[in-house]
């Protein structure tokens, strides 16, 4: 589909944001979401959304924004060692209103620590065997 996208003329592709999920409850054999599904986002997600960035990243020449999941530094590392070109923070914010000001904090000390000059050097350098 990213794929696709490019040929279509996108400039860039984004993902993931949510899955359809739900939940039941066992005692009353009802839904738990009023709406009997909802969007499943954040942490629980995250090992989808790499993988699908990671893929995505080796079938397009694009930018490959990633999400899904993102709450510290070494998650946005993580991203961009997938392939992916930026990321963006969203569940984060909303236990946390000030979660990208502190991950950008962590990011910048994660960087020293590991003697990062350029965030852009971390794309796409997953060593796979």
């Amino acid at each position: 589909m990213a794929y696709v996208a490019q040929e279509a003329g996108a400039d860039a592709i984004s993902l993931v944001n949510t899955f359809v999920a739900m939940a039941i409850d066992a005692e009353t054999r009802k839904p738990r979401i009023s709406n009997v599904t909802a969007g499943l986002s954040g942490p629980a997600i995250k090992p989808i959304a790499l993988r699908m960035v990671y893929d995505a990243s080796k079938a397009v020449k694009i930018p490959v924004i990633g999400m899904g999941g993102i709450s510290t530094a070494v998650d946005v590392v993580e991203f961009l060692l997938a392939g992916a070109t930026a990321v963006q923070i969203g569940t984060a914010s909303y236990w946390d209103p000030c979660a990208t000001e502190k991950i950008v904090d962590e990011l910048r000390s994660w960087c020293v620590e590991h003697k990062v000059e350029q965030l852009r050097s971390l794309i796409g350098g997953m060593l796979v065997d």
